[in-house]
């Protein structure tokens, strides 16, 4: 019997792998609850920042973009720079796209992955059973990567919790929760600053508190023209980011990390401007010191431009803080196998095609950003990714 490839993970990365493998004919069993962060641990309401161009997954045939859901659930056709995709429109149309080309998703958690005595590996689920792989392929996204900086986490004793002192801004979908509270947003960029608008238009008190100047981007109209396009706007930065990322690899390792984590980072989108101006208040802040929230109620301590020390208090603080890559937190990946992971401040060192530095074993999404550039982060990456990881796996394991 020929050993399956096993994709763990049903985001867009995880979905547009596993059609890839799936179109070559090769046998893959995928594994995972279907567009669950984007349905389950996005704010109800939510816009997307990101164009159309930017929001097709890659499929191997066409026939499967965003536009074309559209044209099939009968919808607007999203299509321009202007038209703004609401998370629910861009949930339902990973779900459409499972449905087309990942058909026999199993929905069910790998609980473990190790080698196999006979090579390969050996893959564990929930339900207690055991098959051998050829190849295992790690997408399981924003899973279990929320970052909550140290200084806050000393009023989050247990972690952060939507019913606590502090939470993070992937563990909430209904903001009306936060009606007629005071609500404190950590962060600038657009997770912040959505999360921020759509609370106070739920009726929350809500104060943003940033370390830089919060800021958002300029409409496409006023983009300059004379650049090249990409799914991200007009420069030539952010169009050989988009298009030619294959020798990012190569780059020093510091600068890699610094570009994965600035390019295109901490902005609001342009049509946020106006739902978040004169509705937010905002505090400009040094950073934020430590926190408190000795009887259950959060008070930041923060240290001002001025260089004075402030206390902030509020009902809730939501850290709108991002997300960070660590191995050490793939809590599914075996002993042996992790210990055998070359990386780079957490992240995976990627080869050509994605493979890890074990032989078999491949990550595709935020964690390959490290080696593959800032696209990773981003939907439109899986266009890039995916055939180029298939590609590499049938000429090692085919």
């Amino acid at each position: 019997m020929i050993q399956p490839v096993a994709v763990i993970g049903a985001g867009p990365f995880g979905l547009s792998t596993a059609a890839h493998i799936k179109a070559r004919g090769i046998p893959v069993r995928v594994f995972g609850d279907p567009m669950v962060s984007w349905r389950g641990h996005m704010p109800a309401g939510m816009l997307l920042k990101s164009t159309p161009a930017a929001s097709t997954i890659g499929a191997p045939q066409p026939g499967h973009t965003l536009a074309d859901y559209c044209a099939a659930a009968g919808i607007p056709r999203l299509a321009t720079d202007e038209d703004i995709i609401p998370v629910e429109t861009f949930t339902s149309y990973g779900e459409w796209f499972q449905r087309e080309l990942v058909p026999d998703l199993e929905r069910v958690r790998v609980v473990s992955v190790g080698r196999h005595p006979g090579g390969g590996f050996e893959v564990e689920l929930e339900s207690g059973e055991l098959f051998p792989a050829r190849a295992v392929v790690v997408a399981t996204g924003l899973s279990g990567l929320s970052h909550l900086p140290p200084e806050l986490a000393a009023a989050a004793a247990d972690g952060p919790a939507p019913t606590g002192p502090v939470s993070h801004s992937s563990q909430h979908h209904d903001l009306t929760r936060f009606a007629g509270k005071e609500l404190i947003v950590v962060g600038a960029g657009q997770s912040a600053l959505e999360t921020a608008a759509l609370a106070a238009e739920a009726g929350a008190r809500v104060r943003v508190v940033a370390r830089r100047r919060v800021g958002f981007g300029a409409p496409p109209w006023h983009q300059p023209r004379l650049r090249p396009e990409s799914p991200f706007g007009r420069a030539w930065s952010l169009w050989a980011l988009s298009h030619y990322p294959h020798p990012y690899r190569y780059l020093p390792a510091h600068t890699r990390h610094y570009l994965a984590r600035r390019v295109l980072g901490p902005l609001g989108a342009w049509w946020l401007r106006d739902r978040f101006e004169g509705k937010v208040r905002v505090e400009e802040i040094d950073r934020v010191m430590g926190a408190e929230a000795p009887d259950g109620t959060p008070v930041l301590t923060v240290r001002t431009r001025t260089g004075a020390t402030g206390r902030l208090p509020a009902d809730h603080v939501i850290a709108a803080t991002g997300y960070r890559v660590d191995i050490g937190a793939m809590g599914f990946l075996g002993h042996g196998i992790r210990s055998r992971l070359a990386v780079s401040r957490g992240t995976p060192k990627l080869g050509p095609g994605y493979v890890s530095s074990v032989p078999g074993l491949y990550f595709t999404g935020l964690p390959a950003a490290a080696s593959y550039g800032p696209v990773m982060r981003f939907v439109c990456g899986t266009g890039f990714a995916s055939p180029r990881l298939t590609k590499h796996l049938v000429a090692a394991h085919g």
